[in-house]
């Protein structure tokens, strides 16, 4: 059966320099998504590619 799931977000705000959120919009506009869900893929992409003694 087909269940519809909606994971738990919470809103935090980060600082980031303007150039990179920039890039950011661009690319997101040129993907097609949202900025927050670029952001989104971006850290858990960087988390899951970290070096094991980064953890």
């Amino acid at each position: 059966m087909f269940k519809v799931e909606k994971p738990e977000m919470i809103n935090k705000t980060f600082r980031l320099p303007l150039d990179l959120v920039e890039k950011l919009a661009m690319v997101a506009q040129n993907q097609g998504v949202s900025v927050n869900n670029l952001v989104k893929q971006c850290c858990e992409y960087a988390l899951n590619h970290l070096e094991k003694s980064g953890c």
